[in-house]
Parts: structure tokens; sequence; C-alpha cells
């Protein structure tokens, strides 16, 4: 494992120099979703310190069992649904996946509640227009005005909520051979970041999080500040047998 890591390291770094940009502005996340926390230890000890989960459930049995690692961070990447955003505030020091003004406004209430407002949140925004991909839905925003205005006027009503802080936007890209495809998604996101910081003043929306095993490259060249790598680092997936 720690040679693939070193290998994705370096695979951020010569896109980073590439793109004109420091090296210590791209962070990896380590995508531990259905693996088990002996592998979350073994990333670790090779460097690797936030590490996502898709599933509240998942990361709640897991993330306790990695209480002794100093520093480790979890990060929720996957979609959260309302009646768990509770725990997810509990569990996540950074929430990727706000995609409704109904979903932050409980994130923040738990938040306040729990004592632990603000918490860090990145919206989800679909700009390839999937019907497969969650988020809110910006596709073709940059054409079409309708959209713009919406996706605009969502992001202002979220940026008022109590007890949360707006940081950045997330995108997942269409799985393609089709670099160029990709890195139209990743320019979308990047354009739309910079369209919506005028609607949220009292956010600063510094984090782009995209880009995967297989798009890391146009990914960076393109403005990410969080890399979510998976399968490059522990294999491909397990699923438990039923």
């Amino acid at each position: 494992m720690k040679h693939a890591i070193t290998k994705i390291e370096e695979r951020i770094a010569r896109a980073a120099q590439a793109a004109g940009r420091r090296v210590e502005d791209v962070t990896l996340i380590g995508v531990s979703k259905t693996h088990p926390a002996e592998l979350v230890r073994e990333a670790y000890a090779a460097g690797v310190r936030i590490f996502g989960e898709n599933r509240v459930q998942e990361a709640e049995s897991k993330i306790p069992e990695c209480t002794d690692l100093p520093d480790i961070e979890w990060h929720l990447i996957g979609h959260l649904q309302r009646n768990k955003a509770k725990k997810a505030v509990q569990l996540f020091r950074l929430i990727h996946s706000v995609d409704s003004l109904s979903l932050a406004q409980a994130l923040g209430r738990y938040a306040i509640e729990l004592g632990l407002a603000p918490v860090r949140i990145l919206l989800q925004c679909n700009v390839s227009g999937e019907d497969s991909k969650e988020g809110i839905v910006a596709c073709n925003w940059e054409s079409d005005a309708q959209v713009r205005s919406d996706v605009t006027a969502l992001v202002a009503a979220i940026g008022e909520i109590d007890g949360i802080r707006i940081e950045g936007l997330m995108t997942v890209a269409p799985y393609s051979d089709d670099q160029e495809a990709v890195r139209g998604v990743f320019r979308s996101l990047r354009m739309l970041r910079d369209l919506l910081q005028s609607a949220v003043p009292n956010h600063t929306l510094t984090t782009l999080s995209m880009g995967m095993s297989g798009d890391i490259d146009v990914a960076v060249a393109e403005g990410a500040t969080l890399v979510r790598v998976g399968r490059a680092i522990f294999g491909e997936r397990t699923y438990p047998t039923v």
C-alpha cells in the first residue's frame, strides 16, 4: 500500500507543478468505504491522514476502531439523508455532500444543539447532468439563466443558515475515457464556485473536492484542493456477503 500511495502523491505533485500550483494546496483523501479499519491503519501508517466514508452506518462502527490514531480526520463523501444528519455532525470533520436547503438546516440545527457549530460543509453540485449523480442541479448553468438563478438563490439561502460553514463545492465526474469531457466538468465546477462566492459573502469557498483514481491529473489541473482516491490505494471494493 505504501508504494501505491507514493505513486498517487507523485501524480498529484506532477499535476500541480504542471498547472503552476503549489503541491501543498492539494490534499489526498483515502476513500475507505467498504474497507476495514485494518486497511485504514495501514494507509495511515503510509502517511494518509484524511479518510472518506460513504455511509454514516459504516463509519459509525469503523471510526471508533481508529480513535487511537492522532490527527486522523474523517469526511463524509456519500449521499446524506436528513435522518442521519445528527450522527454525521458528530462523526465527520467535513461533509462533502450537502445538496438541499432542508439538509443544511438539519445540519446547522444539530451542530448548534450539540455544541459543534459551525459544521463544515461542501455543496455537492451535479454539473454533468447525469441522472445517476446526486447534487444540486447545475447542468448547463453557464448557458441557462434559469439554472444559474436557481442555483445562486439556493446557495444564498443555505449561506444564511446558522450553525454551518460552507467551505466550497464538490462534484462527481462521469466515468469516461474522454479526459477532455471530464475536464469540462471540473472546470465548470471551478467557475461555478467563483460565481457563487458573491452569493455567500460570509463564507469563503476555497475548497473544490473533485477527482478520483482515474482523473486525478485533470482534476488537479482544474483546481481541485481535495482528491478522493479509493481503488488506487485500497484496491477493489469489498462488500459483505448476504
